[in-house]
């Protein structure tokens, strides 16, 4: 029996698995921190650190590169991004503005950005081991 018809399902199991991924990640480091800084000049800044964007990024590095080894492109790309963007969509649509789309849009193409850049470089890499036998 061919294990082709499987491939498929996998891929998109694979997606909706780091779509979940994604989006637990964002709650872990971004989803709790919800006030902004009020700094004694009256500017403000927040709700998010330096610190826990970078921090989300490097752990989401292990399963885009993980699914990126297992040929899995498409959900190291397509999951991630779309999680991220639904975590940001839900975390942001309080504000009355309605700017907060323009945040979520600049997440999604910078996270699809992201993501492809990293899967091109793991799949280049592993290519290059499997033809040099490595």
């Amino acid at each position: 029996m061919s294990r082709e018809p499987r491939k498929p399902a996998l891929q998109l199991l694979s997606i909706l698995v780091l779509a979940g991924v994604s989006m637990a990640l964002w709650a872990a480091w971004l989803g709790w921190d919800q006030h902004r800084d009020v700094h004694p000049d009256g500017s403000t800044t927040g709700p998010y650190e330096a610190w826990q964007v970078i921090g989300l990024v490097l752990t989401l590095l292990a399963p885009v590169c993980w699914a990126a080894f297992r040929n899995y492109v498409a959900a190291a790309v397509l999951g991630t991004s779309a999680g991220l963007t639904i975590a940001a969509y839900y975390d942001w649509s309080d504000d009355s503005s309605g700017l907060f789309v323009v945040g979520v849009g600049l997440v999604m193409m910078g996270s699809l950005a992201g993501t492809t850049v990293v899967s091109a470089v793991i799949t280049a890499a592993t290519r290059d081991g499997r033809r040099a036998g490595v």
